[in-house]
């Protein structure tokens, strides 16, 4: 049948194809929508000087920490609610954010610890089956300041050169004078012990959405700013989570009798955190399983003798290349962290089990004599790949051989 045996004024358009029309019709007007918008002025202003000029997309406010650069192309409510990022303002390298806007599932805390959001394009349309609000609602409403409208491949490339630096986000009408008085202000993170700022208050038992049908095995995870995502995974492999403050004594751990210990992921300098240091230490003096990730990785690196560094701008993406050093295999991994484990300082007693193919840093470590691992990047991903989520499955094995000894 072909289109001349139809009247001349009909045509016959399948719901599903008018549906995508429609939404088609409403992309195409995007421009007009933004134009429409009457979004305040922003600027972010770096300690050298170096000012970028666009349009708020968050509070009526100004924040000043350290300037990263994200080369995720998804996860932005992910990332904006990741509590490593406390005290950070985010730039996320992929130029159009905001499509899908945000819903009540992705949070990897109850609270938005980033310092500010800095991103080339906001979309003023949401179009997700489980959108609840606007991504630039989300961040009024976590009070977060957001700029958009700036040349980020621009000041990606400035912070690749320098490295990254400190800066304040200002949308509140403060001058540029002002705002760089305010970003040579900021400390920045060396030295800084952030994990003590982000974690809970008082120990609770974590309840998963979806309860594992048995509960084998009991973890307790240090919190120095644990994301969701991890305790689900670990709930999904049979554990019982007890969730305690980043300063909680050797003592304190062990009387809640786990099978495991994790380490979680968190935001700051390691070194000052002598307190998690120490108890570590105990720790492994018993063999007890232990798992890291991230600032948990850095830490059982410190309580194994070895030292920490600041690096120039970071790993912070969910495309990075990690290689096993033994298999050779390479996993495409999530990143975020602003220090690392200085190689020349690890002992003999401890292994080297992963490298970044970016700039060889390590990624992981394994201790000889003890039943202690950890990994730099985020084998939970959220956002990101799940290439290395066979660690939680190590963990779990070392669980295991432990209880039959």
């Amino acid at each position: 049948m072909t289109l001349k045996q139809f009247e001349p004024n009909i045509i016959l358009v399948p719901n599903f194809f008018r549906e995508g029309l429609k939404k088609s019709f409403l992309f195409f007007r995007t421009k007009t929508v933004i134009e429409g918008r009457n979004l305040k002025d922003a600027i972010l202003t770096l300690e050298d000087g170096t000012t970028f000029s666009g349009k708020s997309i968050g509070v009526d406010s100004h924040s000043v920490g350290e300037v990263v650069f994200n080369t995720a192309m998804t996860g932005y409510q992910e990332i904006i609610t990741d509590p490593s990022y406390h005290k950070q303002i985010v730039t996320l390298t992929y130029p159009h954010i905001g499509n899908t806007g945000t819903n009540d599932e992705d949070n990897e805390s109850s609270n938005s610890f980033c310092s500010g959001l800095v991103i080339r394009e906001s979309s003023p349309i949401s179009s997700n089956w489980r959108n609840k609000v606007s991504l630039e609602e989300f961040l009024k409403k976590n009070n977060v300041v957001g700029i958009s409208g700036i040349d980020t491949r621009k000041l990606t490339n400035h912070l690749r050169i320098f490295g990254s630096m400190n800066a304040c986000l200002s949308a509140n009408g403060m001058s540029n004078d002002e705002a760089l008085i305010k970003a040579k202000s900021f400390s920045g993170l060396a030295g800084m012990d952030l994990a003590k700022e982000v974690t809970t208050q008082t120990p609770y038992e974590f309840k998963p959405k979806t309860q594992a049908i048995n509960n084998q095995y009991h973890v307790v995870a240090m919190d120095f700013g644990v994301k969701t995502n991890i305790l689900n995974l670990l709930s999904d492999r049979g554990c019982k989570i007890t969730v305690v403050p980043a300063q909680s004594s050797f003592d304190e751990v062990m009387s809640y009798d786990p099978d495991g210990v994790f380490l979680s992921n968190g935001p700051g300098d390691p070194e000052p955190c002598d307190y998690a240091i120490s108890c570590i230490k105990e720790m492994l003096s018993l063999n007890i399983p232990i798992f890291g990730i991230c600032l948990g990785h850095q830490l059982l690196a410190l309580a194994s003798g070895a030292k920490t560094e600041k690096m120039k701008f970071g790993h912070h993406g969910a495309n990075h290349p990690v290689i096993d050093t033994k298999s050779g295999v390479v996993y495409i991994t999530s990143q975020n962290h602003g220090f690392t484990v200085n190689e020349k300082t690890v002992p003999n007693q401890v292994t080297i089990t992963h490298k970044s193919l970016f700039d060889q840093s390590i990624q992981g470590i394994e201790l000889k004599d003890k039943n202690a691992f950890s990994f730099q990047g985020h084998p939970e991903a959220s956002p990101g790949p799940h290439d290395i989520q066979l660690l939680f499955e190590q963990f779990i094995r070392n669980i295991e051989n432990a209880k039959k000894i």
